[in-house]
Formats: structure tokens, C-alpha cells, sequence
């Protein structure tokens, strides 16, 4: 794990040296971007609503039950902009098109492919890594933003047709308890995640020797190594932000 966040950090390096250098292409971006963010927006948001709803339903009787049901709304509001949205996204996205990376850069390396580009005197890293890297740091906090604005509407229908409570009253509370840092540091959660699923993802494939069954071997390894530095990034974010 050691080597392999050495790794990680010698290709981002890489990377924004070959991002400096203005060779990567606005086209490339717009690409990785539907690819990564687009094409995930509706397995992320339906994963971000589900989770809100069920909190909710467990929330709300709680709190009824207590006489704090005007409390709901600021409760599912915090709850989904500081950990759910940007998490729950962030896995879906690195389930879905983090794996598609490491599997497309697998099978070129395998395939020969990345040689061929050495040959015509272009960083690999650089030219595969790039692009995928600002198209997720830039996508992935956008599609965060929606689920969490999903996520919020989610839990007013919930607790609206479950205990009655009034849309206003939700509405209110969520004003009374959600704070812009909490929104900056979600969108920050959302930013580091996304570099970590394109750089990891992308590194694990470009890594991969063999042939086709190390490509599956190494997509498989890409979904574990992401989820498991995605965790890592988030308990040092909320240790940095909501402790100290």
C-alpha cells in the first residue's frame, strides 16, 4: 500500500507537469467528464436518495416521538452535505467509471498500446492520467451539489407524508442549522475524492502486466485500493475540519 501511494503521487506529479505544459486537450476533458461524472449521475443520485430517505424514516419518529421533530430537517441537511453526498457519490462514481479507468488503461498496457505512444516521445502518464484527473476533480463536486439538493428535497417529501410534518418547518430548520463551511468543506471532501478515484484507478491499470485475466485482477483491485483511500482522505478531512 506503502509503494503504491508512492506511486500514486510520483503520476500525479506527472501529471500536473504535463497539465502545466498546456498539452492536454479541451476536447480530452469534455470526454472523461460525461464519461466519469455524467454517465454515473443517475446510479449516484438514486444511492444519495435512498440513503436520505431511510435516514429520514429513522430520524423522524425519533424525533417525534421526543418532541423534536422541528429539528429534522437541519439533522438530514448536515447529515447529507458533510457524509452522504459526498461520499455515497464518490463510491458510486469510483464503483462505476473509476473501474471503467483502470480496465480501459489496463487493456492498453497489456495491448501494447502505452508503448506505442512512448514511442512517439509522449508522457503516458501524462496523456492518459490528465485528463481524467481535472475532469473528475472538476465533475465530481457538481454531482455532489445535485445529490445533496436531492437528498434535502428527498427527506421534506419523507418526513411530510410520514409524520406530517410541515414543509416550512423543515425548511426553516435546515436555514437554522446548515453553515456555508459545511458546504465549502463538502465540496472540498468532493475534489480530493475525485482526484483519488482517477489517480488510484488509473495508476492500478496503468501498473497491470499480462493479459486479460490480469486486466479483470487489476479492475477489481482499482474498486478496493480507491474505496479504501477515499475512507482514509475522509477521516483526515473531518479530523482537520471538525476537530481541531
Amino acid at each position: 500500500m506503502i509503494n503504491f501511494l508512492g506511486l500514486c503521487v510520483q503520476n500525479l506529479i506527472k501529471s500536473i507537469k504535463y497539465l502545466c505544459s498546456g498539452q492536454v486537450k479541451f476536447k480530452s476533458i469534455i470526454m472523461q467528464s460525461a464519461a466519469i461524472s455524467y454517465d454515473s449521475l443517475t446510479i449516484a443520485l438514486t444511492i444519495t436518495c435512498i440513503a436520505a430517505v431511510v435516514i429520514t424514516i429513522q430520524v423522524a419518529k425519533q424525533f417525534l416521538m421526543s418532541g423534536a421533530d422541528t429539528y429534522i430537517g437541519g439533522t438530514i441537511t448536515i447529515i447529507m452535505i458533510r457524509e452522504i453526498a459526498p461520499g455515497f457519490v464518490a463510491l458510486a462514481i469510483g464503483a462505476r467509471a473509476g473501474t471503467a479507468i483502470s480496465a480501459e488503461i489496463a487493456n492498453m498496457q497489456v495491448t501494447e498500446q502505452v508503448d506505442a505512444i512512448k514511442t512517439l516521445k509522449v508522457d503516458p502518464v501524462g496523456y492518459y492520467f490528465a485528463p481524467r484527473i481535472i475532469s473528475a476533480a472538476i465533475t465530481v463536486p457538481m454531482v455532489v451539489i445535485i445529490a445533496e439538493l436531492f437528498g434535502i428535497l428527498g427527506g421534506l417529501l419523507v418526513s411530510y407524508f410520514t409524520i406530517g410534518l410541515h414543509p416550512y418547518r423543515y425548511l426553516n430548520s435546515v436555514w437554522l442549522w446548515l453553515k456555508m463551511k459545511d458546504v465549502y468543506i463538502s465540496l472540498f471532501k468532493a475534489l480530493i475524492f475525485g482526484i483519488l478515484i482517477a489517480l488510484v484507478c488509473a495508476t492500478q491499470g496503468y501498473q497491470t502486466r499480462g493479459g486479460a485475466k490480469e486486466v479483470g485482477i487489476s479492475t477489481t483491485k482499482a474498486a478496493i485500493k480507491s474505496t479504501i483511500f477515499m475512507l482514509m482522505a475522509d477521516f483526515l478531512i473531518n479530523l482537520v475540519f471538525y476537530v481541531y
